[in-house]
């Protein structure tokens, strides 16, 4: 059974910094892409950071310059490094795999607010 575990979220004040991490079990994780989406309250769920199996990235324009994804297919863990973070950073992020010919797989979200 797939299965992704978010953890690492919280309340942090604006320019303060989290790393969210995903745990994938149930899986061959070098064989997945990865990625964060966050959902913001009346928002639609929007891609924040990918990663594929060899590394490429790519970032939301919202976010770039400030968010960092990375993996470790030891760990079968993708983190989402966030820096300077902004009050409109705050959403619910989502872990999400990704293979060729399989259904996507989500987490179960992790909550970061940003606030004074």
């Amino acid at each position: 059974q797939v299965q992704l575990v978010e953890s690492g979220g919280g309340l942090v004040q604006p320019g303060g910094s989290l790393r969210l991490s995903c745990v994938a079990s149930g899986i061959i994780f070098s064989f997945y892409n990865m990625g964060w989406y966050r959902q913001a309250p009346g928002k639609q769920r929007e891609l924040v950071a990918s990663i594929t199996t060899v590394g490429s990235t790519n970032y939301a324009d919202s976010v770039k310059g400030r968010i960092t994804i990375s993996r470790d297919h030891a760990k079968n863990t993708v983190y989402l490094q966030m820096n300077s973070l902004k009050p409109e950073d705050t959403a619910v992020y989502y872990c999400k795999a990704q293979s060729y010919g399989k259904s996507d797989t989500w987490g179960q979200g992790t909550q970061v607010t940003v606030s004074s």
